[in-house]
């Protein structure tokens, strides 16, 4: 195929779920030239005054498996069926298979060459992926002990839509682990729509301190990565996705213009 058509096929395939153009280059690009495998994680990450233990070959993940560890290890996970929406390159998915003991672990994302990565990459008993759309969700109703979405839901074009589908594929009594960043004035528009989700809330926190702190201790690394994975051209869109030190997102984190936001429903 022309190198330039199989870019056009690529990128655009992944349009619907990314709302603008550094998102979309970032993920056309990680995709498809990251041969190392060495970005399976792509959220801004978590760090507090404990230390995660964790074993050596997830130390260069840290920040953002210690995100996934204050979000997923809120409820015991052991012998639950779980389903991660918006499940990217697989990091996470893996993570909660490896190391909480769920009876399964099912991830779905709508790039398709997010899937093919992580069916390729991983294979870890109880652990799946596949392709679909997080306002469709799937599966069959009731189909779910927990549902979890991390650092994804800001991209979707219908907040209401994909709440109702959690709804759907959750078990009565089942949790709904979310955690996502806001704009300032979105925030109370978020509270709302998980206000009348007809799940329950369970527990609320900010953690954009947290977030800050991760950022900040894993600025070297990533700075490291984008010198010696992206083009010079991309960099200045890199950082900012990567929410690398000076960039406009970092400092919004900073100023409160933006919050990290976390929280636990449950399905009566």
């Amino acid at each position: 195929m022309n190198p330039v058509r199989k870019f056009g096929r690529s990128f655009f395939a992944c349009r619907a779920k990314l709302l603008n153009p550094f998102w979309e280059v970032w993920y056309w690009y990680i995709s498809s030239l990251d041969k190392d495998k060495e970005v399976i994680f792509l959220n801004y990450g978590y760090a507090d005054h404990n230390k995660l233990e964790l074993k050596k070959e997830d130390e260069n993940n840290r920040y953002s498996i210690q995100l996934y560890n204050h979000i997923a290890n809120s409820i015991r996970l052991e012998g639950l069926d779980i389903l991660e929406v918006g499940c990217g390159r697989g990091g996470g998915a893996s993570y909660i298979a490896r190391y909480l003991a769920p009876k399964s672990v099912k991830g779905i994302d709508l790039c398709k060459k997010s899937i093919d990565f992580c069916k390729k990459h991983y294979h870890v008993k109880g652990l799946s992926f596949c392709h679909g759309n997080a306002l469709s969700l799937p599966f069959m109703d009731n189909n779910f002990n927990v549902v979890i979405n991390v650092e994804s839901s800001h991209r979707y074009s219908d907040m209401e839509r994909f709440l109702g589908e959690v709804y759907r594929v959750l078990r009565p009594g089942g949790y709904f682990l979310f955690a996502d960043l806001r704009d300032e004035e979105l925030i109370k528009s978020l509270r709302k729509q998980l206000d009348n989700c007809r799940l329950k809330i369970i527990k609320e926190e900010i953690i954009t301190p947290n977030v800050i702190k991760a950022l900040v201790l894993a600025n070297e690394k990533r700075m490291d990565l984008i010198e010696r994975l992206v083009p010079r051209f991309l960099h200045g869109l890199t950082k900012e996705f990567a929410g690398t030190k000076e960039t406009a997102l970092h400092k919004s984190f900073v100023r409160g213009k933006k919050e990290y936001l976390y929280y636990i429903l449950q399905k009566d």
